[in-house]
């Protein structure tokens, strides 16, 4: 820690507004939106599963973005002084996300097989204290209200001070936007140091209940809107996959909006320089060992025990004509990363570090995918072009969204949380 230098003066930067990015993301949006329509016409199930499978991609990329800034924030980490910002541009995304979810709590029997089981099935009955609709509409409703307010809370903890500074600085550089958030973020100011040290105790006591509620929240979307699939089948390790694997995902979003704003300002490729991008990358590969490690805790249990009602889930993803599809993901999300990543220039020069973020970010999508669709596919192309089309709406606001933040708040956090002393018990002589 104490090898990390951070300016007594940081420059104030954002990302310059730009109408032509907003342009093309607005040509997602809408590419999106015909594309979901367009299936909805002639494929009604096939529209509403890549809906799921996008909102549970994008949300938990964004969600997981987050949570490296609550473990970052447990940790008193310093390293990410000047990417901290990156993860937290996220959180822009969760709104849009919790507006998305919306639409997915009224399907029914399209998606859910286990609404139509429970009339017939002794198992499915069993779990009917769980998979009922009034519950699954109340503890995604309440959870997604829950975490994604509490991340909110954060970015605002984290952005307030900066917001003081700035007023009593040069504000927002003439921007009326930015002006009018520095004025909504500062309501009831208190004083610089008042503000600083009440941000930095609460985010103290944050960072851990939001990563407890992370886990539990990512957990209950991992078994409402996947596991429940296969409502005979479950994993008590499905929920930490899950949300261990959108964890790696915001890191990998982390360090490639981190090489995207390098390349936007020279002040911000100077600020977010080899270290972060060294460590971005370590966590990235470190990720990439744990997600192989995860899939084999899952897979090695179900094999040794050979129970027809566990291995049934594998088995359906193993054959054909699912088989291509679930090597290419393990390729993505293992092999490719675990081999680019290993070495050290990989991790700190900026395109290749952002072309391996881009390869996981591709594979943990493809197994967002293998999570959702085989358990409910019935006939047709296991996959088409119409799942990624669709896919560019939530990719068109969550571009959007996370611009949007860094344009219109410091990409670099001006204020830095205060360092405490570690305190240390001191071995006194023995008695």
């Amino acid at each position: 820690m104490a090898q990390i230098h951070i300016p007594n003066e940081i420059p104030v930067r954002y990302l310059p507004r730009s109408r032509g990015a907003n342009v093309f993301f607005g040509v997602l949006i809408l590419i999106g939106l015909v594309a979901f329509f367009n299936t909805m016409s002639w494929d009604a199930p096939r529209a509403w599963r890549a809906y799921v499978v996008n909102w549970l991609f994008f949300t938990s990329v964004a969600s997981g973005a987050m949570a490296l800034t609550a473990a970052t924030t447990i940790t008193k980490a310093r390293w990410n002084w000047s990417v901290r910002r990156m993860s937290l541009a996220f959180s822009a995304f969760l709104p849009v996300a919790f507006v998305l979810l919306l639409p997915m709590l009224g399907l029914r029997e399209g998606y859910f097989p286990w609404i139509e089981a429970m009339a017939t099935d002794p198992i499915v009955q069993k779990k009917a204290a769980y998979l009922n609709i009034p519950f699954l509409l109340a503890r995604n409703t309440v959870g997604a209200a829950l975490l994604f307010g509490a991340f909110l809370y954060m970015a605002y903890l984290y952005l307030r001070p900066d917001m003081g500074l700035l007023k009593a600085g040069a504000g927002g550089g003439g921007d009326d936007g930015r002006n009018r958030w520095i004025e909504r973020l500062t309501q009831g100011w208190m004083g610089q140091k008042q503000e600083e040290e009440r941000s930095y105790q609460r985010l103290a006591r944050l960072g851990p209940a939001s990563v407890i509620l992370y886990a539990v929240v990512m957990s209950i979307f991992a078994f409402d809107w996947a596991m429940s699939l296969a409502p005979h089948w479950f994993s008590t390790i499905f929920g930490a996959w899950f949300f261990m694997g959108a964890l790696w995902g915001g890191v990998a979003a982390t360090a490639w909006v981190t090489v995207y704003a390098k390349g936007r300002d020279p002040d911000l490729n100077k600020l977010m320089g080899v270290q972060q991008l060294h460590d971005l990358g370590k966590l990235a590969f470190a990720f990439t060992v744990f997600w192989a490690y995860l899939f084999w805790s899952q897979y090695l249990v179900i094999w040794y025990g050979k129970l027809p009602w566990e291995q049934a889930w594998i088995i359906r993803r193993a054959e054909a004509p699912w088989s291509g599809l679930t090597l290419l993901t393990v390729v993505l999300c293992f092999v490719v990363p675990f081999a680019g990543l290993i070495g050290r220039r990989a991790k700190i020069t900026p395109w290749i570090l952002r072309l391996f973020a881009t390869v996981i970010l591709v594979g943990l999508w493809l197994e967002r995918y293998l999570m959702v669709v085989p358990s409910i596919h019935d006939s047709g192309a296991i996959i088409t072009i119409w799942e990624p089309l669709i896919g560019f709406l939530f990719l068109g606001l969550f571009l959007w969204s996370t611009r949007w933040f860094l344009a219109t708040f410091p990409a670099v956090q001006v204020w830095q949380p205060m360092v405490q002393p570690e305190s240390f018990e001191a071995e006194g002589p023995g008695e």
